[in-house]
């Protein structure tokens, strides 16, 4: 019975302190937490009306979508702190406490962090954006996603390529926005009439319309040879469909020059009567095939 009368005691006890508390700081406690659930919600309510005024004003959704992230901690880290204070909790250990944290994190992710830095960079000079055709870092593809940790390109086939922002920052940035060039060398004979060659080439470009959008598509003597003539070709085509319209035009000129019998180079010496397609690494051994 004893021991039955001591347990009921403290819990009398225990209950009696807990009803006192609660009378004491009941509606302080009550109070707090309505501020802090009326704060969250404005922060939301902020980062929503960010995102809204980026999309009606056509400004860079991601940029406004990191600003829409920022306002949003800022808010309930204030929050936090107030809470606690109103709650009669001293901040100042906390705040010892975090900044020790902080450190040890910080030391412990540095390559996690030099990537969300990079990315910071990235989303405030915006060198890129969504939808523009980059190469760098030894990839190239189109843009799909700019985040703090990486950012993601889609190559023509559809693969998306991770590359940390860290790797992209301070590298040469090659930005096509949404075409791409395509660029290489026709090697005519010499007895050519380039009149006729440039013609020619003109005529298969005009097959197909978007050419002639800015920057228009360019033909041109480009340089001489051993023996013949370089043609230098440069047009524009869509990023997402780099290759297929590039091999569709290169068929174009290849029966466009054909037709008005403009014959290629021969490295014998002699014409052929069908246009050979140079690019940079055939056109470096044409001159070194001049030099020997």
């Amino acid at each position: 019975m004893e021991n039955v009368e001591q347990s009921y005691q403290t819990i009398t006890t225990f209950i009696n302190t807990a009803i006192q508390w609660t009378i004491a700081h009941g509606f302080q406690v009550l109070g707090a937490l309505v501020l802090f659930y009326i704060g969250v919600r404005l922060a939301r309510w902020a980062g929503r009306q960010i995102r809204r005024i980026a999309t009606v004003r056509g400004l860079d959704q991601t940029l406004m979508n990191l600003a829409s992230t920022l306002v949003q901690v800022v808010i309930v880290a204030v929050l936090i702190i107030i809470t606690l204070g109103n709650l009669g909790i001293e901040v100042t250990p906390f705040v010892a406490l975090l900044g020790a944290g902080t450190l040890g994190v910080t030391m412990a992710l540095q390559g996690v962090l030099s990537n969300m830095a990079a990315g910071v960079a990235i989303i405030l000079s915006r060198p890129f954006r969504i939808g523009h055709t980059i190469a760098v870092a030894g990839q190239s593809g189109v843009v799909h996603e700019i985040g703090l940790p990486a950012t993601v390109i889609q190559g023509e086939d559809g693969e998306k390529i991770t590359i940390p922002n860290k790797h992209i920052v301070g590298q040469v940035i090659v930005n096509s926005d949404r075409k791409r060039v395509v660029e290489y060398r026709i090697a005519l004979a010499a007895d050519q009439d380039v009149t006729t060659a440039i013609t020619a080439v003109r005529q298969a470009f005009d097959r197909f319309p978007d050419l002639a959008e800015a920057p228009c598509a360019q033909v041109g003597l480009h340089e001489f040879t051993y023996g013949g003539i370089l043609l230098g070709l440069r047009f524009w085509v869509p990023s997402r469909q780099y290759f297929e319209r590039r091999y569709a035009v290169n068929r174009a000129v290849h029966e466009s020059l054909r037709t008005s019998g403009v014959r290629m180079l021969a490295f014998s010496g002699t014409s052929l009567p069908a246009p050979a397609l140079v690019d940079r690494a055939t056109n470096s051994a044409l001159d070194s095939f001049a030099e020997s």
